[in-house]
């Protein structure tokens, strides 16, 4: 089948053909006349005639000409005239703005205007095939590499007037990537005057976008000011970093990047190359040297090729008639727009990469990333727009091969962390031990630097004196680049990262209350009287006086108390109730104690007080049982304050923290209103609660009455080697320590990375549990709070009992002697008035009778003393009496 639509096709002929010549013209201008890109339209051209691959039977014919550059009425004058012999497209010139004027010509005749430019409007242009990267989209590559490296201050270097324009993009991000930009436009005569600038700013990261051909001059003004160390980085907007000769700055440890657009390491790349420098004399002039060429003219070859694939297209479905058109007539090509779509769909694989066009703009071609390392420019990673940066080799940004590099590391004395060994005889950096010591020993052998450990001159870490507006210890040290590092227990806040840098923290730690430890509470003989409060028992013995009154009282009313205390006479009028005042507290007194009193309630309502009084005994005395056993067994602390709140809330406890440290700036610039008190206090009482060391501050506490404000690390630290010390409450805040660095610094993120491993390596744990707690001088407090969790009672703990033993016997003992005494007074009493009722009765005097009274005497002293028991209503006085004259 395949083979009969053949012969048919062949006997039919060709639906659509291309004419045998199509004309193509270029725009040049004067000062590119004969240059690399002139060439390689040319040498484009060439190709595609030979080779007879994309246009098998049609034929390329260019016209070139040549205009001033700054002279846009010839230029167009000239585009004019290369329309009217009938030319399909037009390709340049590469001036901005003469490649406007011929674009507007090209897009009011329908023509194809082919271009190789930066382009800076960002509107759709009709009939514009551009295969440079968009300049918004370059700006964006250049922003992922800035916030890759973690760029805060950048110059940006510019020459041409509309350098500016080019990069306004980058510089619009700058807030949002919390970038500071330094802008500066620059020529020949006035790069080291700029580059001075920069250098008194201390900027160390540039974005320089020059004009190629005076790089040399910009190189020559980097070298006389020596800006060419290891912490200057230098990122080129230009594609060409690799025609520039780089010799002094290969071995200095300086910093070069830039992106390029032709991969010279793919192997079409170098199989095109190769033959394009083996056709002389013609390969010479387009290449800059062996294996090399420069974007301009790659995209130029580029362009050529694009075009001969659209009309490759537009030969399998399109008739292409050839007109010549007429500026004045103004009258567009017919095939024009065809052709420009057909141009538009194609995807040609290129000298700069995979040439993709979307309504005429590049889209996704990819940059290689070049970095200048110790023998050549590298690529050291990609970046395409949908993708972002990919760095392949992070080594070129965090080289560890600085080995001959010496820094000054800024440090302050501090357990555990900086310690002066006592052995005289040592020097240099062997004088000193510590967890930071050890942790830089780690971090220098493996980022690869050595370095010399300086004490700070004013023993402080660096806070800002808003009197004197500056900055003072490690910070300022810093900042005036007397030291490059500073490794201490430093931690990172904002006013200090306004001004240094900081690494990743390597250590997390947060603001704790130091304290002494709280006395054990003095045992108390009476201390089995602690499970309830005093007011409990206040309660209580109301609770006892009322209930008991309560139950007088309602026996008193109520008919069921009173009851015939003789059964046997049943119509005796004597009756009586059990529940006198005494034995109704008797009563109480007992169920209170859980012992029972003999006496039963009767009646439903002292029935129901006496039920009532039962539950409350049960709950209370279940409570205090509850209890007993923890307060009398437990060694129970006095903590008179237990968090923040409680410090900031009295006055007799002082309290401080470190003079010039991050703590005091927490509670200066804190906007806590407890914070905010207790730096009051703290300002009120200044200097004498705030100290000027940590060791300080641990002895204020421990002479009592102090609370020391400091950091967690340290606190373990101090509380971890003495049993007297004691963490209040728990962390006011969560930050972190750091190492320091000056603004900019390229050791920042080599020093980040380096932390971030030994992390993942437990490296860092294993120096905090070496100087933490192996160091063999570690309190153990297991034991004592062991021991202090149940203790044998000795006497000092329910001695109390015993004394309540003994005032009660000796309380029964007096009121015994006073109950025997009384009722010896009363029966004395009560002989002398039998003795006058007697008297009365018998009408004698008192004397001795030899025998007992006749029945007459006998019956009237009875009745007498009948009536008088009856008024007072005591028959058991009358019995008394009748016995004793029986």
């Amino acid at each position: 089948m395949a083979p009969l639509l053949a012969g048919l096709l062949l006997l039919v002929g060709p639906a659509a053909a291309l004419p045998p010549v199509v004309r193509i013209g270029a725009i040049f201008t004067e000062e590119q006349k004969g240059s690399s890109a002139e060439m390689a339209f040319k040498y484009a051209v060439y190709r595609i005639n030979k080779e007879r691959l994309l246009l098998p039977n049609t034929t390329l014919v260019y016209d070139v000409q040549y205009v001033p550059r700054d002279d846009s009425f010839r230029a167009a004058k000239k585009a004019c005239l290369q329309l009217g012999t009938g030319v399909q497209a037009l390709f340049g010139p590469s001036d901005t703005l003469l490649g406007a004027h011929v674009q507007a010509i090209c897009e009011a005749l329908d023509v194809p205007h082919v271009e190789t430019r930066l382009d800076f409007e960002p509107r759709f242009k009709e009939f514009s095939i551009n295969l440079h990267p968009a300049h918004r989209t370059l700006n964006q590559a250049f922003r992922d590499v800035m916030a890759f490296l973690n760029w805060t201050r950048v110059a940006i270097v510019y020459e041409e007037d509309y350098g500016l324009f080019k990069l306004q993009e980058l510089v619009r991000v700058a807030p949002a990537t919390r970038a500071e930009m330094y802008i500066r436009q620059a020529g020949p005569s006035s790069y080291r005057a700029v580059l001075r600038e920069v250098r008194q700013k201390e900027i160390f990261q540039l974005i320089v976008d020059t004009d190629p051909k005076h790089m040399p001059l910009f190189f020559r003004a980097i070298l006389q000011l020596q800006m060419n160390d290891f912490r200057y980085h230098y990122m080129f907007t230009t594609f060409d970093i690799e025609t520039f000769d780089l010799e002094d700055f290969k071995y200095n440890s300086v910093n070069m990047t830039a992106f390029r657009l032709v991969d010279a390491d793919a192997p079409w790349v170098t199989d095109v190359l190769g033959q394009m420098e083996r056709f002389q004399p013609v390969g010479s002039a387009i290449l800059h040297r062996s294996g090399v060429i420069q974007a301009e003219p790659a995209l130029m070859y580029d362009s050529v090729h694009v075009f001969a694939a659209g009309l490759a297209a537009l030969d399998a479905g399109h008739d292409l008639r050839v007109a010549n058109l007429s500026c004045e007539s103004e009258l567009p090509w017919a095939d024009g727009l065809s052709l420009y779509n057909y141009i538009s769909a194609v995807g040609v694989r290129g000298l700069t990469g995979r040439v993709e066009l979307v309504e005429g703009r590049r889209t996704n071609f990819k940059l290689d990333l070049l970095k200048l390392k110790r023998e050549r420019l590298s690529k050291v990673g990609e970046w395409t727009p949908s993708a972002g940066i990919n760095v392949t080799d992070l080594s070129a940004f965090y080289d560890t091969s600085f080995t001959n590099i010496t820094l000054i590391v800024m440090t302050r004395e501090e357990k555990p962390y900086v310690m002066v060994k006592e052995n005289r005889n040592l020097t240099g950096n062997a004088r000193y031990e510590g967890f930071c010591i050890d942790l830089l020993k780690w971090i220098a052998a493996q980022v690869g630097f050595h370095y010399a450990i300086r004490l700070v001159p004013d023993h402080m870490y660096g806070v800002y004196d808003p009197a004197t507006k500056e900055w003072n210890g490690i910070v300022r040290e810093l900042m005036d680049k007397r030291a490059d590092l500073a490794v201490a227990s430093m931690t990172i806040n904002y006013a200090r990262e306004s001004v240094i840098d900081f690494t990743k923290p390597f250590m997390n730690l947060g603001i704790g209350i130091l304290f002494k430890v709280p006395s054990s509470q003095p045992t108390r003989l009476f201390s089995f009287m602690n499970p309830l409060a005093v007011e409990i028992w206040l309660y209580v013995l109301a609770a006892y006086l009322l209930v008991s009154f309560t139950l007088f009282v309602m026996a008193r009313f109520s008919p069921y108390e009173w009851s015939n205390p003789h059964p046997c006479l049943a119509e005796s009028d004597v009756v009586e109730n059990q529940f006198s005042v005494s034995n109704s507290f008797w009563f109480i007194t007992g169920t209170f104690l859980r012992q029972g009193s003999g006496l039963n309630p009767k009646a439903t309502s002292t029935r129901i007080v006496g039920g009532i009084w039962w539950f409350f005994t049960l709950i209370i005395i279940s409570s205090y049982t509850a209890n007993l056993a923890a307060f009398l067994t437990v060694e129970r602390m006095i903590t008179p304050i237990e968090s923040a709140a409680d410090l900031a809330d009295q006055t007799d406890i002082a309290y401080g923290t470190l003079e010039g440290g991050s703590t005091m700036t927490f509670f200066r610039d804190s906007k806590i209103g407890i914070y905010q008190k207790m730096w009051r206090f703290m300002e009120s009482k200044r200097p004498s609660v705030l100290v000027s060391s940590y060791d300080e501050g641990i002895r204020r506490v421990l002479e009592g009455n102090y609370a020391f404000l400091m950091e967690s690390t340290m606190l373990d630290y101090a509380v971890q080697r003495d049993c007297n010390l004691t963490q209040i409450g728990g962390l006011l805040d969560s930050k972190g320590y750091g190492i320091a660095t000056p603004k900019g610094s390229p050791w920042r993120d080599k020093i980040s990375l380096a932390i971030l491993e030994l992390q993942e390596k437990g490296t860092i744990q294993l120096l905090y549990d070496k100087w933490w707690k192996n160091t063999g001088d570690v309190c153990h407090r297991d034991e004592k709070s062991k021991e202090s969790k149940a203790s044998a009672l000795g006497i000092e703990n329910i001695g109390g009992v015993f004394v309540v033993l003994l005032c009660g016997l000796a309380l029964a003992i007096l009121v015994a002697i006073l109950e025997f005494c009384w009722n010896s007074k009363k029966n004395a009493q009560t002989d002398k008035a039998i003795q006058k009722v007697f008297c009365e009765t018998t009408g004698n005097t008192p004397q001795k009778s030899d025998g007992p009274p006749n029945s007459n005497e006998l019956q009237l002293f009875h009745f007498k003393h009948k009536n008088i028991a009856e008024e007072g209503n005591s028959a058991a006085y009358i019995e008394q009496i009748n016995f004793s004259f029986v």
